[in-house]
């Protein structure tokens, strides 16, 4: 059963990766998806933030075939597997899904981050390489872009405005962010992820100069900087 898992990951972290290449690609919801259009919204990264998504898809794929390797019968590996199979699985679907409909796109990538936070919690402690780091990076991308797409969502809808979403945004992403972060000290990759995110954010809102958007991104690296170099400092961090 563990050898099986371990392919079955593999072949879900390939069909992930191939998705946007069997697809028409995702460049984000369009504005006119909305009921109020969503031109600009300061909820969103700068759009080379997203090419993080090159990175997540080889390592994760790097991860699953060093699993398959030397890792198929590890107890380490094994408890995650099934919640990053579904989560995979989920992501492999999501481009098509939210071409058509961003309120059935956003309940998809929550169910995603779900996922993948439980994968995290569940992972071992050793193999920070191949093991830790590409799901910490993969939950930590999620983090952003679930609160990112929920934002957009209140405010395409009407049910606030896009400066409050974009508050509303941020601020969620920066909770969960430190939370998830407290619960793993020992994945720096993800912090660093949703720090990527927030600096998107920033980069997004500086022209013209959006202040209180920039200042919350700000406080956010900030925070989850220094928590993720205090927990560097630990001998432990990268075993």
């Amino acid at each position: 059963m563990n050898r099986m898992t371990s392919l079955l990951t593999l072949l879900a972290a390939l069909a992930f990766a191939l998705s946007p290449l069997l697809s028409s690609g995702f460049n984000g919801f369009a504005p006119d998806q909305f009921p109020v259009p969503q031109d600009n919204p300061p909820v969103q990264p700068a759009g080379y933030a997203f090419a993080i998504w090159g990175l997540i898809y080889l390592w994760l794929i790097a991860g699953a075939l060093f699993g398959i390797w030397d890792r198929a019968t590890d107890p380490d590996w094994e408890p995650m597997r099934p919640a990053l199979i579904v989560s995979l699985v989920i992501g492999a679907g999501w481009i098509p899904v939210a071409q058509l409909s961003p309120l059935w796109a956003t309940l998809l990538i929550w169910a995603m981050l779900g996922t993948a936070v439980l994968t995290l919690w569940r992972a071992g402690e050793a193999d920070h390489l191949w093991l830790r780091g590409p799901i910490a990076l993969y939950a930590g991308w999620l983090t952003a872009a679930s609160c990112v797409a929920l934002g957009l969502l209140l405010a395409g809808y009407g049910y606030v405005t896009a400066q409050i979403a974009a508050y509303l945004g941020i601020g969620l992403a920066l909770a969960l962010g430190l939370a998830v972060q407290a619960m793993r000290p020992d994945t720096p990759a993800y912090p660093a992820a949703v720090i990527w995110a927030l600096v998107g954010v920033l980069i997004s809102n500086l022209d013209p100069l959006n202040w209180s958007v920039s200042a919350l991104a700000i406080l956010g690296i900030g925070l989850l900087g220094w928590r993720m170099i205090v927990n560097m400092r630990q001998p432990e961090t990268f075993v």
